[in-house]
């Protein structure tokens, strides 16, 4: 269950390389839940640097440095084989292309409204695929209150972009693809070879969207150091601290802790952008995050 509620933007679903498992040994004098929230924090604020660099590369570029350089670090920490088992290769490559488009299509989301909102449609991937299958009635009232918090975006939308709203729901719907493949990647490659190879098809699915809207502008010095720092802390800074988080609390307490998401997306649009969001606007991030918490903390109790 607690994959579901992982980040595909942080790839958090696959095992961590042994250099971000030392980085992450090395900050375990801080409490675990306090680990699992600075490293929501540091994804939601790398989106959030990341959206200031659309005016210099567009969105599509900035997706191709952050993807570029999360392959470059995984295939330096793994470096695996080229030679892929025919059962893996298909899934390696489903994988890597709904790894790219999920991040194209998020990163279209924040160009057009709040981080926080895009956030919020965007976990709705997840939380549909924890709740598919279920008899429950509880579980039929989380799917409740998610829907309400999508009707209540909806309504008081205002000047929202329908576009960037329809980007966010695209971007959950290959986070739901991406959870049920990473499954699939886990079981037929090992450690983290299969992550890797995959985070390199995304970045080649990118780079020519990239390439297209930015041109020779993704080579300026200045705007590779922005990508690298996107990438760190979206991804290494979030590998190591919730490596060692996992270690020491149980999986369903990081799942209801990572199902705040939404709401701390909400905060750093607030804090870094500037992204007011009105009362109704908090009040559907709130029923989206109190869903997500309610079906993680009932999941145990399906099996």
């Amino acid at each position: 269950m607690v994959s579901v509620f992982m980040d595909p933007a942080g790839d958090r679903s696959l095992p961590r390389p042994g250099l971000m498992a030392l980085a992450g040994r090395t900050l375990g004098g801080i409490p675990p839940t306090f680990q699992v929230l600075i490293g929501i924090f540091s994804v939601q604020v790398g989106a959030a640097l990341a959206k200031q660099l659309f005016s210099v590369t567009g969105a599509a570029g900035t997706v191709t440095l952050r993807l570029f350089f999360a392959a470059v670090v995984l295939l330096l920490v793994w470096r695996p084989s080229l030679k892929i088992s025919r059962r893996a290769l298909p899934v390696v490559l489903s994988y890597g292309l709904v790894l790219g488009v999920m991040n194209l299509c998020f990163y279209q989301a924040i160009a057009r409204i709040p981080l926080g909102i895009a956030v919020t449609i965007e976990f709705l991937g997840p939380l549909t695929v924890a709740l598919a299958g279920s008899r429950r009635w509880l579980d039929a009232l989380w799917a409740l209150l998610a829907a309400g918090g999508v009707v209540l975006l909806t309504e008081s939308r205002g000047e929202l972009s329908m576009a960037g709203m329809l980007f966010a729901l695209a971007a959950g719907i290959c986070w739901g693809s991406y959870i049920l493949l990473g499954a699939a990647l886990g079981n037929r490659t090992t450690e983290g070879n299969g992550l890797a190879l995959g985070m390199a098809v995304a970045a080649l699915v990118a780079m020519p969207v990239g390439a297209v809207e930015t041109g020779t502008g993704l080579l300026a010095p200045w705007v590779l150091m922005i990508g690298l720092a996107v990438a760190l802390l979206s991804s290494v800074i979030p590998y190591s601290l919730e490596l060692e988080a996992l270690r020491r609390i149980p999986p369903r307490v990081f799942g209801v802790l990572m199902s705040l998401e939404p709401a701390v997306g909400a905060l750093a649009g607030l804090i870094v952008l500037g992204e007011m969001l009105h009362t109704t606007q908090w009040l559907a991030v709130g029923l989206v995050v109190a869903a997500s918490v309610g079906a993680t903390r009932t999941a145990t109790t399906r099996k």
